[in-house]
């Protein structure tokens, strides 16, 4: 899920794991930045994992915009980008621009997905757009509305969705369907 910046959780989380920087897969679901002030140390954590799959979010977007052309939007800014260009004050390795511009928007694992937000799932995967891969939440709200009335019902033709975007506040991720929320509000109020 969702890393913000939190560098301490992120390797935490990662020892807990007992994970194997070699041999294991991580799939990351985006937003690696905005939130602590920890995003540089964040990201050269990452790329020591050598089987890294980075799904890109939308706090990505906003990152990687910045630093390709050094302009900060406020909307970027009061969102958590004033910690992430805090973390950089020393500069942007090229590596870390490298594998924001080598992140997929969405991955596909046997017939699970993984994707930041959300999407449309009356559209194949291929055809979705940025805007409804990064920021939308239309799925996730008729997955939790459903849950919330206690029906459960398949909504896509996944086993599974995994998505990140959508904080949840119990503080381990949610499944609504077949919809696995795992944002736990990591770089905010949340753990990771």
């Amino acid at each position: 899920g969702d890393i913000h910046g939190a560098f301490r959780a992120l390797v935490q989380c990662l020892q807990r794991a007992s994970f194997n920087y070699d041999a294991d897969h991580l799939i990351f679901l985006g937003d690696v930045a905005d939130g602590w002030p920890e995003t540089k140390a964040c990201i050269d954590e990452l790329l020591k994992i050598r089987n890294l799959t980075f799904v890109f979010g939308n706090h990505d977007f906003w990152a990687l915009d910045w630093m390709h052309t050094g302009v900060s939007e406020n909307i970027w800014l009061d969102q958590g980008g004033k910690a992430t260009v805090k973390s950089y004050r020393d500069g942007i390795p090229k590596e870390h621009i490298e594998l924001l511009d080598r992140s997929v928007t969405w991955h596909i694992l046997g017939n699970s997905l993984f994707v930041h937000a959300g999407f449309d799932p009356r559209t194949p995967i291929e055809q979705q757009g940025m805007n409804i891969l990064l920021w939308d939440r239309s799925l996730v709200r008729i997955a939790l509305d459903l849950d919330s009335k206690g029906l459960t019902r398949k909504l896509t033709s996944y086993d599974e969705v995994f998505v990140g975007h959508t904080p949840v506040t119990t503080g381990e991720p949610v499944k609504a369907c077949e919809i696995w929320l795992m944002d736990t509000g990591a770089g905010w109020s949340g753990s990771l």
